[in-house]
């Protein structure tokens, strides 16, 4: 690749040249998704440090796990969810030694919400929601699971928010013949 031309590969391809150490493949999937990265997660953020941050520990955490790609959804859809899982962990707030080994000591109880997640996950719902067409899923998991308006998630796989519209309006009625 010549230095200032656009890489012509597709996200996906370049994902697989990170797998193979390609720095100047990385370095293109940075130059095409921070940006939108930066500014979703600064909706969820006011810190500019802190989302700034997050968005180098998403390339970072690419860079270091691209083998972990499937390639069952857009690329962008991937790197939001490891983007959004960032920033989480940045805005926790910061424990002492302490406190962090005190914690370790202590049994592990489930969060509230951790629970709900894993029956989520693992109880009906999540073999519902397995049972969705790839579209409806992602449709599902960017509104529904990721929080994301129709007209981002829209802009997130590439489709129009109408159809996210439709297609959850379908993931909704499938579900709910499911879950009878």
């Amino acid at each position: 690749m010549t230095r200032g031309c656009p890489d012509d590969r597709t996200d996906v391809e370049l994902v697989a040249a990170v797998v193979e150490r390609d720095r100047a493949a990385l370095h293109e999937l940075y130059a095409r998704h921070q940006p939108w990265l930066s500014i979703r997660l600064a909706y969820r953020c006011s810190d500019r440090t802190m989302v700034e941050e997050a968005v180098q520990d998403t390339f970072v955490a690419i860079w270091s796990s691209a083998h972990k790609y499937r390639a069952t959804g857009p690329v962008a859809a991937w790197i939001w969810g490891i983007g959004i899982r960032r920033l989480l962990h940045v805005m926790r707030p910061r424990k002492s030694l302490r406190e962090r080994l005190l914690a370790q000591r202590s049994p592990d109880l489930l969060s509230a919400e951790d629970e709900l997640l894993v029956g989520v996950e693992h109880g009906d719902v999540g073999m519902a929601l397995g049972r969705l067409s790839p579209e409806l899923r992602m449709v599902v998991q960017a509104t529904v699971l990721d929080g994301l308006s129709c007209q981002e998630a829209g802009r997130l796989l590439g489709i129009p928010t109408g159809t996210v519209k439709t297609r959850m309006m379908r993931a909704k009625r499938e579900m709910r013949e499911a879950l009878i």
